[in-house]
C-alpha cells in the first residue's frame, strides 16, 4: 500500500511541477498574447464606430430625398400596362400612406387618380384588391378622402363587380363606402 501511495505522490508532484515549468516560461508569451489581443479589439472598434459615423452621415444625407422618388416611382408603376406591376406600385403606396403628409403628397404626385384608373381598368381581383387597400389606406385623410370624392371614386367603386373568389375585394370596397358615408357624401360624384 505504501509503494501505491509513493508512486501516487510522485506522479502528482512531477504533474505540478510540470505545469508550473509551462507557466513559468510562457506567461510571457501569453502577456503579449493578450496585448495584441487587446490592441486589435480597440482598433476593431474605432473602425466599427468610423464606419458607422460615416454611414450615419450618408444617411442623414441621402434618405430625405429618397422618399419623395420612391412614392413617385411608386405612383409611376401605377401607368405600366403590367397588372403584377401595378400591384407592385399600389402596394407600396399603402405602405407610404401612413401619416395626413404623405396621403397628401401621394394626392400632389397624382397616385390617387391613378388609382382610380387603375381600379376602373383592372381586370383581376388581385388587382382591384390591391387598389383598393391603397386607396383605403390613403382615404385615413379627410383631405384625401375629399379629393378622391371630387375625382369619382364613389362611381367608380359602385361600379366594381363582387368578387366570388376574393372577400377582401368586398371588405375593402364597403369600408371605402362606409367611410364616405361617415364624411356625409351623399353618393353623387
Amino acid at each position: 500500500m505504501r509503494a501505491i501511495a509513493v508512486r501516487f505522490a510522485n506522479y502528482l508532484y512531477r504533474r505540478r511541477a510540470g505545469v508550473s515549468l509551462q507557466s513559468r516560461t510562457f506567461s510571457s508569451g501569453k502577456e503579449e498574447l493578450t496585448v495584441e489581443q487587446e490592441a486589435e479589439r480597440k482598433i476593431g472598434w474605432l473602425l466599427k464606430l468610423m464606419f458607422a459615423g460615416t454611414a450615419s452621415a450618408v444617411a442623414y444625407q441621402f434618405f430625405p430625398y429618397m422618399g419623395d422618388n420612391l412614392i413617385q416611382q411608386s405612383v409611376s408603376l401605377l401607368q405600366v400596362k403590367d397588372p403584377l406591376f401595378k400591384r407592385m406600385g399600389a402596394s407600396r403606396l399603402t405602405r407610404f400612406a401612413v401619416d395626413d403628409e404623405r396621403r397628401m403628397k401621394i394626392v400632389e404626385m397624382g397616385g390617387a387618380q391613378r388609382l382610380l384608373n387603375m381600379l376602373n381598368t383592372a381586370s383581376d381581383d388581385r388587382t382591384r384588391k390591391a387598389a383598393l387597400k391603397a386607396l383605403e389606406a390613403l382615404s385615413q385623410s379627410d383631405e384625401v378622402l375629399a379629393s378622391l370624392y371630387h375625382a369619382g371614386a364613389i362611381t367608380i367603386i359602385r361600379s366594381i363587380p363582387n368578387s366570388l373568389e376574393d372577400a377582401e375585394v368586398e371588405r375593402f370596397k364597403l369600408s371605402l363606402m362606409k367611410r364616405f358615408q361617415d364624411q356625409r357624401y351623399d353618393g353623387q360624384s
